[in-house]
């Protein structure tokens, strides 16, 4: 019988590798921690037996406690944290588990007031979860979740080193507006400064023209006492030195003037400079904000690299309260060199396929959780997407097959040819037509961001969406222009200063090759996954209009 492995850094055996050794498991003695989801007396109050979990599995183990060790009072509560030692041995045959630990030694209790302790016991609504995000990972779905998070980012690595990308770091502060949307968060120093200013202000007013004209007089009078002086003819010792003082008190007059006048010149307020915010008193000494994309900072590393991608938080000051957007969310942007279009798409749907065969094969478990208490279908919608070949669909056929569809079926929002598509077009495609993921390309160009290569026709642009059911978008991605020239026209078309982007123009500039990429949201690969219908689910501490939790 060999012994069960430890997790790292800490003397307990998570309740994952019991469970998963079952009856090879008995008879050897472990230490387990974890919280209680169920607790309950028996045997006349004697005997506790607690339901806990670790966060290592959505499966919890039953320890069994005497009440000499410990008053099953204590220890019963729902949210209890329990560290304890004990022995793996076989259950009742009554008991839906294959062991159970009878435990031998407490060594620590976190006690919890069930009167106050906000997690009561049942299945609770998501939207009240919200409103308490550092508790409710204590919850089974979210914990699953939150395993199903991890493990899409550890494939999210995975594919991309396996493929030999460089992961790379972008900045989260910016001067640039990807998406030329201009819905960014700025960052910016001003609104402290000038609260500082108007306190001090306050606490010490600026001088008066008195005091100023005091302090000029006094400048005059050191200045007229310095020139007297050098006006003597010969000078003894002792008269240079009157000198050498009276230089050094008109200096100080003169700093102290200076002061004052600085001091005279501050006003409350934000500074203004020719009826503009003047942005050099600024931090950085100009406009900036909050990423919305790792993208064209990528492309810089892409220039001499090849392939890299970025995996970061991005930002949109977009005020919508859908179940689809955040303020703040992640990105998976790969970037490659020598690519086209058609790499681009081959790629994509290779990282798609990935990580639901990953999630298959490395978190079963969870997935299972997820199909049996939450959505029936997500384990099928893996295997689908995992083993289909993506459908390819131009932006000109699809609003083909829409409006033809729009005959029978009532859209919300209208489809015609140079309208984005609406969740529920990609929708229709995926999840009605196709019943598959669909790749849209070639958009037209007036609906799509200005780094997008410009297509023979003048009308379209080398962009593709992945369309996944469920979701949607999952995937926005192009091959991105790399004349200068055209991308000049692209810029001013979209009216963007050009000052600001010459450092991207320099790419195309020096060295210039066809390249493309994408970005992946990766909470709407989250959703995707678990069947979930709010993305505020998905990430640990959503950030939208009215709330920044913590």
């Amino acid at each position: 019988m060999s012994s069960l492995e430890q997790a790292q850094f800490s003397q307990r055996v998570l309740i994952k590798t019991i469970l998963h050794a079952g009856e090879s498991a008995v008879g050897q003695t472990v230490k387990v921690g974890g919280w209680v989801k169920k607790g309950r007396k028996g045997d006349a109050g004697k005997l506790a037996f607690l339901e806990v979990n670790d966060g290592s599995c959505p499966d919890n183990i039953q320890l069994v406690v005497k009440s000499s060790l410990r008053s099953p009072s204590d220890l019963t509560p729902t949210g209890t944290s329990v560290y304890v030692e004990g022995e793996v041995v076989m259950p009742p045959k009554t008991n839906v588990q294959k062991v159970e630990l009878l435990v031998s030694r407490i060594i620590n209790v976190g006690t919890v007031d069930s009167s106050k302790y906000p997690l009561p016991k049942g299945k609770l609504p998501l939207e009240f979860l919200r409103n308490i995000p550092h508790l409710r990972y204590k919850t089974d779905i979210m914990s699953a979740v939150a395993r199903i998070r991890n493990a899409l980012a550890h494939a999210t690595h995975e594919f991309f080193q396996m493929h030999g990308f460089l992961y790379i770091h972008t900045p989260i502060i910016t001067t640039n507006d990807c998406e030329g949307a201009g819905e960014m968060f700025q960052v910016t120093t001003l609104l402290t400064d000038a609260e500082k200013l108007e306190k001090e202000l306050l606490n010490n007013p600026p001088p008066s023209p008195d005091h100023l004209q005091e302090a000029a007089l006094l400048v005059k009078d050191k200045a007229a006492v310095v020139s007297q002086l050098k006006a003597m003819a010969c000078m003894s010792e002792a008269e240079k030195s009157q000198i050498t003082a009276a230089l050094s008190d008109l200096k100080i007059a003169k700093q102290n003037l200076c002061k004052l006048e600085e001091r005279s010149k501050l006003k409350p307020g934000i500074p203004i400079k020719d009826d503009k915010i003047d942005y050099s008193k600024d931090f950085f000494g100009r406009p900036s904000f909050l990423t919305v994309s790792g993208q064209l900072h990528a492309e810089t590393c892409a220039s001499a690299l090849s392939s890299v991608y970025t995996f970061g938080p991005t930002f949109r000051a977009e005020n919508s309260h859908t179940s689809r957007h955040l303020a703040e969310f992640w990105m998976v942007e790969p970037e490659m060199a020598f690519a086209t279009l058609e790499d681009d798409m081959r790629c994509a749907e290779a990282y798609v396929k990935f990580m639901c065969q990953w999630l298959l094969d490395n978190c079963l478990d969870d997935m299972k959780f997820i199909t049996d208490k939450h959505d029936k279908d997500a384990i099928g919608r893996l295997r689908m997407v995992a083993s289909k070949d993506f459908i390819r669909l131009s932006y000109t056929d699809a609003i083909t097959i829409l409006e033809e569809a729009a005959k029978e079926q009532k859209f919300v929002n209208e489809v015609k040819w140079g309208v984005d598509l609406a969740s529920e077009h990609e929708r229709y495609l995926t999840e009605v037509k196709y019943e598959s993921p669909v790749i849209v390309h070639d958009y037209p160009k007036e609906i799509k961001a200005f780094y997008m290569k410009v297509n023979s026709d003048n009308r379209t642009v080398a962009a593709m969406d992945v369309l996944v059911p469920k979701v949607g978008e999952l995937i926005g991605g192009s091959q991105r222009e790399d004349c200068p020239n055209v991308l000049r026209e692209r810029m001013l078309g979209c009216g963007l200063p050009l000052e600001y982007y010459e450092w991207y123009m320099d790419l195309r500039r020096y060295g210039s090759v066809e390249h493309s990429g994408f970005g992946l949201g990766f909470e709407r690969m989250v959703l995707f996954a678990t069947g979930l219908d709010n993305i505020r689910d998905v990430i640990p501490f959503p950030r939208c209009p009215g709330r920044a939790d913590l």
